[in-house]
């Protein structure tokens, strides 16, 4: 379990060994359009190693939210300070500890964050807009990564996921729709939002087949936030998931509510929802 002072450490070993490592296969589609939000954003697509050379090969894909703050320090919310998703699953891949698969990154709108990435309005807060959302990404960003890119389909090979709103909005649409998601990756999660709707919501939702779920939060992240996520993983033990088979639960000792936190959870949570399998390249 990584303490605060450690990921950060490593964190910056990591931005430095980013220096010398080759760069990802990322491919940028500019100012994407929804009709379903009424906006557009940016979405970034990481190829593995292996894809141009395999032609005849179609690859898992993970969809996940914030796409501005996975691959370039230039675009993230802190800047310099990025997940560096694909330095991580080059490694990973080429250690064969992940299995080769696209990463669409999926940028946010800015201010209309908050309203896209939360299932219910809050006085005050706003928000709501998550099914909405869906939308977009069932019936728009999904069908053109399909056509562009060499996906499998099915949710044993499709993932989601994000870190605090983009956790949150990863759990409700993912228990919503787990005949489409699969693979669940919620880093620090807003389960806080709307007096812990989601976690009412999983409970009373009824889930199947059941996703894979990585979930986590650190111990710095707010005096109560440990204690709301641990409530959520209890619920989702009690509807039958199972710690270390379908559900990975990390509370990060030190962790705090940023992206160098959550750039050192990449690694393990690919590894999680996407082990190498034998024979994979």
């Amino acid at each position: 379990m990584l303490t605060g002072e450690l990921q950060q450490q490593q964190w910056e070993r990591s931005a430095d060994d980013d220096q010398t490592v080759s760069g990802p296969n990322l491919h940028k589609h500019q100012g994407f359009r929804s009709r379903f939000l009424r906006n557009q954003r940016d979405l970034i697509v990481y190829l593995p190693p292996g894809y141009e050379e395999y032609r005849a090969r179609r690859f898992p894909v993970l969809y996940l939210h914030d796409g501005q703050n996975l691959f370039d320090g230039a675009t993230s919310f802190i800047p310099g300070m990025d997940w560096h998703v694909g330095q991580t699953a080059d490694r990973g891949i080429q250690e064969k500890k992940i299995q080769p698969l696209i990463i669409v990154g999926i940028y946010n709108a800015g201010k209309a964050r908050v309203r896209e990435y939360t299932p219910t309005r809050v006085p005050r807060l706003g928000g709501g807009s998550a099914d909405r959302f869906a939308k977009f990404l069932l019936k728009e960003v999904m069908p053109f990564t399909q056509s562009e890119h060499r996906t499998l389909s099915g949710p044993e090979f499709t993932g989601m996921g994000g870190s605090s709103l983009g956790g949150l909005l990863s759990l409700y649409l993912g228990l919503k729709f787990p005949h489409v998601f699969g693979k669940l990756a919620a880093l620090s999660p807003s389960v806080w939002w709307n007096q812990r709707v989601i976690t009412r919501f999983a409970a009373a939702a009824p889930v199947h087949p059941r996703p894979r779920i990585w979930l986590d939060t650190g111990t710095r992240e707010g005096p109560r936030v440990v204690k709301d996520v641990e409530q959520f993983r209890d619920v989702l033990l009690q509807k039958g998931w199972r710690l270390g088979q379908d559900l990975k639960y990390e509370r990060v000792e030190g962790g705090e509510h940023n992206e160098a936190a959550w750039a050192q959870r990449v690694g393990p949570f690919l590894e999680f929802l996407f082990p190498a399998r034998e024979g994979t390249v």
